[in-house]
């Protein structure tokens, strides 16, 4: 099966090609901070570490950032996404991403912050839940 007609990662239902593909292969921007965090989830899986910088912050992205090839990412649920209630332009989105390290089993619980640059969002920061 083509790349693009695998359903993908992120776990939407859709097809790569109609969901997360294009946002990891460059082809578009991320309109919304939904989409912006499960394409990012997508790379992670893939290891195109050059699409997470892209889609980070400029003013919290890091020099560089390591992929490490020992994860294996197992699934991602979104528990919320929205605008923030003062600002627009701030959004979050509250997921739990499941991965499995060196054979043990874990979960990502994070509230992520986005932040929208010139009608595209990026990610700017996570906050770690128990």
């Amino acid at each position: 099966m083509p790349h693009g007609k695998q359903p993908c990662v992120c776990g939407s239902g859709a097809t790569r090609e109609n969901c997360c593909g294009p946002y990891v292969d460059g082809i578009a921007l991320a309109t919304t901070p939904e989409r912006c965090m499960r394409s990012r989830y997508c790379a992670y899986v893939e290891r195109p570490c050059d699409y997470l910088l892209a889609s980070w912050d400029p003013l919290s992205r890091p020099s560089d950032l390591e992929c490490d090839p020992a994860i294996q990412w197992l699934g991602l649920k979104i528990l919320r996404a929205g605008p923030d209630a003062l600002n627009e332009a701030q959004a979050t989105v509250e997921f739990v991403a499941r991965y499995r390290h060196h054979g043990r089993g874990f979960r990502l619980h994070e509230i992520s912050r986005f932040r929208l640059i010139e009608s595209h969002w990026f990610y700017v920061d996570g906050t770690h839940k128990e």
